[in-house]
């Protein structure tokens, strides 16, 4: 049977010790192998763990319940932040506090964004579910302003934020297809729990449109996520029973057993072929076979 793991390749846990741990990057290192970056929501910390010493640190404490996080065209990390209900750029040098881009909505804050992808165009866009207002234990309690759990499309060159979903429950994780035509997104709302897809329509001087919204799959157990998609178009997402591998169009291909909830997963190392995997306690890796899909070279 074909498989998406490298032969021989095991699981390996790199850390232990997190209450919740999500939101995974890669960050490349000139002269090393690199690290990871994930928060532990929970306990307000952001951790990293260098692949050349083998050691974690605590990157950030006081983190402000960060959660997801990504590259923008620079290469800077963009993160969502549940306990300053806003989307915002990382200091390259640790000392300034981020940068709020954006943590309203025609006049009303945020919720508490989850997830957050860069599309080509150098566009933010991110999911804005309620779960770090709900209580204390992963931002502030608080209550919701502007009356939804959207999707949201921030255009940092002329301030326009938009929202091109609007008929989700809880919008969590999301990733564009490798030609950004379709964007993937998981519904973790009670009575949805599934993974969601969307046709994108780029209009000739206007915002893009998500149109055809449909289900494209059913996680279970647990639940989809937060996921990465390869160069292939295979989803890979979180899940209860570990990292489940789907089909552009949704069929199950292959699950990577991990013995706790997985939250989300990244791709990275040297060669872009170790798989990083949060899950609620610890942060693992195992070799695959796969790369995440770059970003398409945006339309001149």
């Amino acid at each position: 049977m074909d498989t998406c793991i490298e032969p021989g390749a095991r699981l390996r846990r790199l850390y232990t010790g997190s209450v919740w741990a999500e939101g995974p990057i890669w960050l490349p290192g000139p002269e090393s192998a690199g690290r990871v970056r994930w928060s532990d929501i929970p306990n307000n910390r952001i951790l990293e763990h260098d692949l050349t010493s083998g050691r974690t640190r605590v990157y950030s404490k006081e983190a402000e319940y960060t959660n997801g996080r990504t590259h923008d065209l620079t290469g800077a990390v963009v993160q969502c932040s549940h306990g300053r209900r806003a989307v915002e750029r990382d200091s390259p040098d640790e000392s300034p506090a981020p940068v709020t881009l954006v943590d309203s909505w025609q006049g009303h804050r945020l919720n508490s964004p989850n997830d957050v992808v860069v599309a080509s165009d150098g566009a933010i866009w991110f999911t804005d579910p309620p779960y770090g207002i709900l209580t204390n234990k992963e931002g502030r309690q608080a209550p919701q302003e502007y009356g939804g759990c959207y999707v949201f499309r921030y255009d940092e060159a002329t301030g326009e934020l938009t929202a091109p979903i609007t008929d989700m429950i809880h919008p969590n994780g999301l990733a564009f297809s490798p030609d950004e035509s379709i964007l993937y997104v998981s519904d973790t709302g009670d009575g949805a729990r599934h993974l969601r897809a969307y046709d994108v329509q780029r209009p000739d001087g206007g915002s893009p449109a998500c149109v055809n919204g449909r289900v494209l799959a059913t996680v279970r157990p647990g639940a989809s996520d937060g996921f990465r998609i390869d160069t292939e178009g295979r989803i890979w997402t979180s899940a209860g029973d570990g990292v489940q591998i789907l089909t552009p169009g949704g069929e199950h291909v292959e699950t990577i057993a991990v013995p706790e909830t997985v939250s989300n997963v990244c791709f990275g190392g040297p060669d872009g072929q170790d798989l990083f995997i949060t899950a609620t306690s610890s942060l693992y890796t195992i070799r695959v076979t796969a790369r995440q899909a770059p970003r398409p070279a945006p339309a001149r």
